[in-house]
């Protein structure tokens, strides 16, 4: 069921793929691309090809979540991928994915880099940065070795594990976790990414298993990127242990209840007694499964209660009786029932308005012709009968018009002057420099303020002072479109141009991304009344994190804004070439019969020839926008046409 549900959505996806290439195809050929369209093509394009679906799985651990994914993912091949068995296992968190650049591999960020000032985000553009390892396909036992290195630990130091914001000597718990010599026992990698050619992963798979919920803590690419961007998020809960006060703390800081949030009760298998009756075994996981809720806050149809176990043996073996009583089933319907329709929502959204856009823009241009061709020909057929003089009078009004149309030309000329000095300007509120001197200026205020409240401080006049420069950047951003929308209604109403207003940008995407940052920060340091040593590494950390995250977020906002100052301009100056060569074309073929008035019909059929191949374009351009618009709207794409 898991693999056909993602197969269906990726098979929905390149069906609207390929009648989205039909119709970049067909608008080259018929010359009805301009640079605003094309750029939005691509983008489309290459949004859904790197569409994902990802889902986190977090646990305490011995809750048995690396035993969950196998058996939700993995169990058709016929072995666990992941290690799993009692105690801790998973020790860092892991990526499972398939990119086609990489080969089977395994990649693995050593712990050590947490004493830098670098995210686990920023370490993916290094390469060099991390270990790999391959992973031989045709040896199964040789490949389970490999993944085995997520299990790694060595023992270091307490001032070393500090360094690393691994330990922290006011928490009375963590003096239990020494051994023998005084050493704290951490995980021996940082992040791990497996490369992995798995059927579902090809699909778009993207699942993130994380280690013991105190890593939510320390790891701060856990808490600001990957599990609020995740699509899922599978809570655990074991049947054995009930809900502690740690489940309770990572649930409503770091996850809480909304779309795709499902809490797993698993170990249901622990509670199967063969001296009950299944009624008592079912009414005691009942008890266990309203209990939990209670405690989170959720109705019991909320938690899903499982033997994640027994459904991978199930699988294994193909026991169905089993399986249905492993209750996986229900646990799987209701991820996926609700992970790929929301997920499928929100790029059916996102493409039915890129769509209208298009459309509407190559409308346009068929149009702006259309309108060119039926003034021409009545231009044209005014001048049947008329004499010499009547036709040099009109030869001379089309040049008027040229030259009152160069004229706007020049003022056009002063415009882009203006809009240069203004997308200047936008750059400098919103660069990439402006930034790192906050981030400069965050980092030399911790410095000077460790042990004090002052690195609280810091970090939230970073907030405003980002909030500041992006709202900088929308003054200049409306400052440009309501420039552009004078030229584009100043060209409308002089020359008879048909042009919609100028495309919308703004940055409200980018404020909410920030704003979501800020928000975990708070959850996690606002109410801190005192900051050791060990908590000013962890905030130094975190921080590092958000810096990291911050400037994804300024990146992909430069690269929004270059690509709408590249082409606001551009359905203005399409239409502004075509009308020029409509004006050229009208003065010649005037021009030509006034020379020899033997060619005007001749004109007027070529003109009227030309007039039903743009009806005949309008058709064919309605038809390709309907059949992008059936491919968006099917529910659901047949495999075997897909294929």
């Amino acid at each position: 069921m898991v693999v056909k549900d993602l197969e269906q959505y990726s098979a929905w996806r390149h069906g609207v793929m390929s009648a989205l290439k039909r119709y970049q195809a067909w608008i080259a050929s018929a010359e009805l691309a301009d640079a605003a369209t094309e750029q939005r093509l691509a983008r489309t394009l290459a949004r859904l090809s790197d569409d994902k679906l990802s889902v986190a799985f977090v646990a305490e651990f011995s809750r048995g979540k690396s035993e969950l994914i196998n058996a939700i993912f993995f169990a058709d091949y016929g072995q666990r991928i992941l290690p799993s068995a009692a105690g801790r296992t998973t020790m860092c968190p892991t990526e499972l994915l398939y990119d086609p650049a990489w080969p089977p591999c395994i990649r693995l960020l050593p712990i050590e880099t947490r004493a830098e000032n670098l995210s686990t985000s920023d370490y993916r553009e290094q390469a060099s940065a991390w270990t790999m390892l391959p992973l031989d396909l045709e040896a199964p036992e040789s490949m389970h070795d490999v993944f085995r290195q997520v299990c790694l630990t060595r023992h270091v130091s307490v001032e070393e594990a500090k360094r690393y914001g691994l330990y922290d000597e006011n928490d009375p718990d963590m003096a239990a976790t020494l051994d023998d010599d005084g050493l704290v026992e951490i995980s021996l990698w940082r992040h791990a990414i497996i490369n992995f050619p798995h059927p579902l992963l090809k699909q778009g798979l993207v699942i993130l298993d994380t280690p013991g919920l105190n890593a939510i803590g320390t790891e701060p690419e856990l808490t600001l990127n990957l599990i609020p961007h995740a699509h899922a998020v599978l809570f655990i809960l074991a049947a054995d242990t009930g809900v502690t006060k740690s489940d309770i703390e990572v649930w409503r800081q770091h996850i809480g209840s909304g779309a795709g949030r499902l809490v797993v009760l698993n170990k249901i298998d622990s509670m199967w007694d063969e001296l009950r009756s299944d009624e008592e075994v079912n009414s005691a996981i009942s008890r266990q499964q309203e209990h939990a809720a209670h405690m989170l806050s959720l109705e019991p149809r909320q938690v899903f209660p499982v033997s994640a176990q027994k459904a991978l043996v199930a699988k294994i073996t193909n026991e169905a009786g089993l399986l249905q009583k492993s209750r996986l089933g229900e646990l799987e319907r209701a991820l996926f029932d609700e992970l790929i329709p929301a997920k499928k929502d929100i790029v059916r959204k996102q493409l039915a308005h890129d769509l209208h856009t298009l459309s509407s823009a190559q409308q346009a241009l068929i149009g702006a012709r259309m309108r060119g061709i039926v003034e021409q020909l009545h231009e044209l057929k005014s001048l049947r009968g008329k004499n010499q003089s009547v036709i040099a009078h009109m030869v001379k009004r089309v040049e008027a018009e040229k030259k009152e149309f160069d004229s706007s030309l020049f003022k056009l000329q002063a415009t882009r002057a203006v809009f240069t000095r203004l997308s200047t300007e936008l750059y400098t509120n919103m660069g990439m420099d402006i930034l790192r001197d906050h981030v400069l200026a965050v980092r030399d205020a911790m410095a000077r303020s460790r042990f004090t409240l002052g690195m609280r401080e810091a970090v939230k006049a970073f907030f405003a002072g980002i909030r500041q420069d992006l709202l900088a950047s929308e003054h200049k951003i409306d400052e440009i479109r309501d420039m552009m929308d004078v030229m584009y209604r100043k060209f409308s109403a002089e020359h008879g141009l048909s042009l919609a207003p100028p495309m919308a940008f703004t940055l409200d995407k980018y404020r909410d991304e920030i704003a979501d940052i800020e928000d975990i920060y708070d959850k996690q340091f606002g109410t801190m009344t005192l900051l050791t040593t060990s908590r000013v590494v962890l905030i130094e950390r975190f921080f590092d994190s958000i810096a990291s995250s911050v400037k994804r977020c300024f990146k992909a906002a430069n690269a929004d804004a270059e690509a709408w100052l590249k082409v606001i301009m551009a359905p203005l100056e399409a239409q502004i070439r075509q009308h020029k060569e409509q004006l050229k074309h009208r003065q010649a073929s005037i021009q030509r019969i006034h020379d020899a008035t033997d060619d005007l019909e001749q004109k007027i059929e070529a003109f009227e020839q030309s007039q039903a191949e743009l009806e005949q374009l309008k058709v064919q351009l309605s038809e390709l926008s309907g059949a992008i618009s059936i491919a968006i709207n099917a529910e659901f794409v047949e495999l075997d046409a897909a294929a």
